[in-house]
């Protein structure tokens, strides 16, 4: 259940302020400890503001959004908005100039199938993925335990998929609305642009379920308001229900104001960072392709040719960028 769930106790925040608080502590520890042979200055102009990185990972989800539309065979709506919950808690407690999310977002996907029980191999997994696939499997299956470990291997997620489907059993049985099954195209719009937002770092899932119902509605030129009200939660006190109102009036604003990005600020974001990202974690790197080979020489028995991860990973900007995907 939500209610007793990790996900509740520890990924359930209080407002979006306390969200921009995380986000901004790691932006700033990430400038303080990379940064220190700077000057203000040169710092502002080096590194990624907080803005910038919010930006850049709104256009990321939409990288997410259509690799998970395009993915063969199709993807189950649990694995996508799991996939979604695991990028946005991920990049709430660390910087994206740390950690590029081109590498993260694929290994979100890649784990959330696993956890939802979406079952594909690793190679049926980076044959969506244009380019050299070996390159993209080493980078997914190395970020994975990485991405765990940020998770706090807090990995079961409750989504606003099952909620609906009670709702509308709901409506069927008690409700006086016709044909409640019209409604379905309205609810996957708004499922669609909510994970789009921080609504899933905020709201519980039947709220966010409850807004998309009342928003397909209201599509249809229908009103529920009596339906919730007077059927729904007829024995809710009027605090319980005026919290319940304005959590779904607040899902639906923030999905109404979702914006796209623009292309030429998030193209020059994109150039900031492939000079600011932190090189260890740079598959493109010396640094990194050196420490590979260290961990790689450590755990295995000598071998006659080069291991796997000893290969140039020159390519790997097309392996997982999102225009090649």
């Amino acid at each position: 259940m939500f209610s007793t769930s990790s996900q509740k106790k520890f990924w359930t925040f209080s407002d979006e302020s306390e969200l921009a608080r995380h986000r901004e502590k790691h932006n700033i520890n990430f400038i303080a400890k990379h940064g220190q042979h700077l000057d203000e200055y040169q710092r502002y102009n080096f590194f990624l503001s907080p803005e910038e990185e919010r930006l850049l990972l709104k256009q990321y989800e939409l990288h997410l959004r259509d690799f998970c539309k395009r993915f063969a065979p199709p993807m189950p709506k649990g694995v996508v908005g799991t996939a979604f919950h695991y990028f946005k808690r991920f990049y709430l407690y660390n910087s994206t100039m740390d950690y590029h999310p081109k590498e993260i977002l694929a290994t979100c996907v890649y784990l959330a199938c696993k956890v939802e029980e979406f079952n594909v191999s690793i190679g049926q997994f980076v044959a969506n993925i244009k380019g050299d696939r070996e390159k993209a499997s080493d980078i997914i299956l190395n970020n994975e335990l990485l991405l765990m470990q940020q998770l706090n291997y807090n990995l079961t997620i409750h989504n606003p998929f099952r909620p609906v489907e009670g709702f509308l059993i709901d409506i069927k049985t008690r409700c006086t609305l016709a044909n409640p099954e019209r409604l379905r195209g309205g609810i996957d719009e708004f499922l669609e642009k909510v994970f789009l937002t921080d609504a899933c770092l905020l709201y519980a899932p039947s709220q966010i379920a409850l807004a998309a119902v009342l928003h397909a509605a209201s599509k249809e030129q229908e009103n529920l308001d009596s339906y919730v009200t007077d059927t729904l939660f007829s024995n809710a006190g009027p605090d319980k229900l005026a919290i319940l109102i304005e959590a779904v009036r607040k899902i639906r604003s923030m999905v109404k104001f979702v914006e796209t990005p623009a292309r030429e600020r998030v193209r020059l974001i994109e150039k900031k960072l492939d000079r600011c990202r932190n090189q260890e974690n740079n598959p493109d790197s010396e640094i990194y392709k050196r420490r590979m080979r260290e961990v790689f020489d450590e755990d295995d028995p000598p071998q006659t040719g080069p291991s796997r991860m000893s290969l140039d990973t020159s390519g790997v900007n097309q392996v997982l960028s999102p225009s090649a995907s």
